[in-house]
């Protein structure tokens, strides 16, 4: 079971969330039933650099043992936390389906089996960047990213990250399986790109996955991603 939460907090509460984001590494380290735990900064995902950056928007990935660890931490002292400072949420429940790589050298989402689903699908990347590439990547982003978020069937699309550059990644759901393989083979841009990234190799690390959306509850700028 994958879960993530994003929270978005008033302008005067973002000095609240930066604090939050240093104290909250333990109690997640310590939440039973978590296999893998990453606090994530967010931003538009259209060039991966510091301008990129959402103050006001962050988020907490979780993989548990199963449905019931993910319960608990739901009613966790960390989960309330950020609930009293926020002014929206969003919690998404993900099933792997597919997932090659490693994000800070583990497989958190393990190897999944190949297996069909016909609702709405996620997508999660992860990438360190090699220094002294970042800059021909960061030139090569915009096309992709200006593709992505005008894709057809995109209900959401989000840049997540551990760091404002070098450690970044995308969130996005779909409506389905079909609509993220035409982004992800169709489209020229990003076909130029894929190749580019092994030419090249821009990342010393990196991490695709493929989820089933279990559920998608509350709101990321005020909509619905499933509504």
């Amino acid at each position: 079971m994958v879960t993530l939460h994003v929270w978005g907090v008033p302008a005067r509460g973002v000095p609240a969330a930066l604090l939050r984001m240093a104290t909250d590494r333990r109690p997640l380290r310590r939440a039973p039933g978590l296999r893998f735990g990453k606090l994530l900064g967010t931003g538009t995902g259209r060039r991966f650099t510091v301008g990129d950056a959402d103050p006001r928007r962050w988020a907490v990935l979780g993989v548990w043992d199963d449905a019931a660890a993910a319960d608990a931490f739901e009613h966790s002292a960390l989960v309330a936390r950020w609930r009293r400072q926020a002014e929206e949420e969003l919690a998404v429940r993900l099933l792997p389906l597919a997932a090659r790589g490693r994000w800070s050298r583990s497989e958190p989402f393990g190897s999944p089996a190949p297996q069909r689903w016909d609702g709405p699908v996620a997508a999660i990347t992860r990438a360190r960047l090699t220094p002294r590439k970042a800059l021909t990547f960061w030139r090569a982003v915009p096309p992709v990213s200006a593709d992505l978020h005008s894709g057809a069937g995109l209900r959401l699309a989000l840049g997540v990250g551990e760091a404002p550059v070098a450690l970044q990644g995308t969130f996005s759901v779909w409506e389905s399986a079909a609509a993220l393989n035409e982004f992800a083979y169709g489209r020229p841009a990003h076909a130029a790109v894929v190749e580019r990234t092994a030419r090249e190799g821009w990342y010393a690390e990196e991490l695709f996955a493929r989820f089933a959306v279990l559920s998608a509850t509350g709101t990321l700028h005020g909509r619905e991603p499933l509504a």
